[in-house]
C-alpha cells in the first residue's frame, strides 16, 4: 500500500531562521570549494610553466616540446580542458613571471586563473603586476573589472588629487582619504562630449551610477544628487553626496564645467559646513569635499586649499579617451585570449 504524500504545513516557529543559516552555511561551502579547486589549479599551472622552463633551461629542449606535450596531455586526460599548446606557453610564461614560488602560493592562489592572464598580457613589470593582484584581492574585482582598472590606468591616478588631508585629517584616515581620491576621473562611459554642462554631466552619472562607483572606488555608496540642505530659510542643492564606508564620513561631490577657480572652494566648504551640521552622525567622521572640474592649475589648487580649514580636494575630470593612439595597446583582448584557449581545447 502506498503512503500518502505529506502535506506541507506551516513551517515551526524558527523554522525561516533557520533555513535562511542553512543556505548562508551552504553558499559559502560552496565557494570555498570553488576556491580550493582554483587554488590547486593555479599551482598545477604553475608547477608545469616551472618544469617547462628548467627542462628547456638543463636540456636545450625548443619551443615544439610544448606541442608534444599538449598532444599527450590531451591524450592522457580528454575531460580535462587547459592542456592547449597555448595555455601550456601561458603556464610558462606564468611561472618566468612569478619564480616566488611563495608568492605564488600565498597570494596569486587566490586570483582565478584568467585573472592571471589578465596581468601578464595588460602589465609589463612585477611591480604593477603586484599592485593590481593586492587589489583585485582586497575588492574581490571581477576579471572584466580588473581589465576596466587597468586599461584605465587605475596605479597612475590613484592618489594623485590635490587635497589638503594632510593638514586636515589625522593618520591613518588622511592616507587612506587620499589614496580614496584620482586624478583624473575618467567619464568616457558617459558618451558626452566635452562641451557638456555640468547638470547634464550629473543627470548622466546618476543614469550610469554603477559605472560612477566603479570609478570611484571601492567605498563609495551613492546618497544622492541636488541633495536639499535649507540654511537660513533658503535652498541649497548639493550636485552629489556619497557616504564612504572606509572612511565613515560624508563625501560631497561638485562639478564644475570649466577651469577651477580658488572661489569655487568656498561654496564646496559651505556645503560641508552644512552636511556636517545637518546630516553627518556624530559617530561619522569630517565630512569630505571632492570638487571637480573639466582642467586646473595644480599650483593654484595647491595655494587654494592652504587656508582651508575643511578636508578637500580637487581632481580633474575626462569626458573622452585621452590617450593617443599610439600609446594604446595592441595586445589582444582577454575575451579573445578566451576564445582562442577554449578553441584550442576542444581541437
Amino acid at each position: 500500500m502506498t503512503a500518502a504524500p505529506t502535506q506541507l504545513t506551516t513551517p515551526p516557529a524558527g523554522y525561516a531562521d533557520w533555513l535562511a543559516d542553512l543556505k548562508t552555511r551552504i553558499h559559502t561551502a560552496q565557494q570555498r570549494a570553488t576556491l580550493a579547486v582554483n587554488r590547486e589549479l593555479v599551482l598545477l599551472y604553475w608547477q608545469i610553466g616551472r618544469d617547462i622552463l628548467d627542462r628547456q633551461a638543463a636540456q636545450g629542449w625548443g619551443a615544439k616540446v610544448i606541442e608534444r606535450l599538449a598532444t599527450d596531455l590531451r591524450a592522457a586526460f580528454p575531460d580535462m580542458r587547459g592542456f592547449s599548446s597555448r595555455n601550456l606557453k601561458y603556464m610558462r610564461a606564468f611561472a618566468e613571471a612569478w619564480p616566488d614560488e611563495p608568492f605564488v602560493q600565498e597570494v596569486l592562489a587566490q586570483l582565478p586563473w584568467y585573472h592571471q592572464l589578465a596581468l601578464l598580457d595588460k602589465l609589463p613589470g612585477p611591480q604593477t603586476r603586484r599592485w593590481y593582484a593586492a587589489q583585485a584581492i582586497e575588492h574581490n574585482w571581477s576579471r572584466n573589472v580588473l581589465v576596466i582598472q587597468i586599461e584605465s590606468r587605475l596605479l597612475e591616478r590613484s592618489g594623485k588629487a590635490v587635497t589638503n588631508f594632510d593638514a586636515r585629517l589625522p593618520k591613518p584616515q588622511s592616507d587612506l582619504a587620499r589614496e580614496s581620491l584620482k586624478d583624473p576621473y575618467r567619464f568616457d562611459f558617459l558618451g558626452l562630449t566635452d562641451e557638456a554642462q555640468e547638470r547634464e554631466i550629473e543627470q548622466a552619472l546618476v543614469r550610469h551610477v554603477t559605472e560612477f562607483l566603479l570609478e570611484l572606488g571601492a567605498g563609495f555608496a551613492f546618497v544622492g544628487r541636488q541633495v536639499l540642505l535649507e540654511v537660513g530659510d533658503e535652498d541649497f542643492f548639493v550636485d552629489l553626496l556619497f557616504y564612504h564606508l572606509k572612511l565613515r564620513c560624508y563625501v560631497v561631490i561638485e562639478l564644475k564645467a570649466g577651469k577651477f577657480k580658488p572661489e569655487h572652494l568656498g561654496q564646496l566648504g559651505f556645503y560641508l559646513t552644512a552636511v556636517d551640521a545637518q546630516i553627518k552622525h556624530p559617530q561619522d567622521a569630517p565630512t569630505i569635499g571632492l570638487l571637480l572640474c573639466k582642467n586646473k592649475n595644480k599650483v593654484v589648487a595647491e595655494y587654494a586649499l592652504r587656508d582651508k580649514a575643511q578636508p578637500m580636494g580637487v581632481a580633474e575630470y575626462q569626458l573622452v579617451e585621452s590617450l593617443p593612439a599610439e600609446l594604446q595597446t595592441s595586445l589582444p583582448s582577454i575575451e579573445q585570449i578566451e576564445r582562442e584557449l577554449a578553441k584550442d581545447d576542444l581541437e
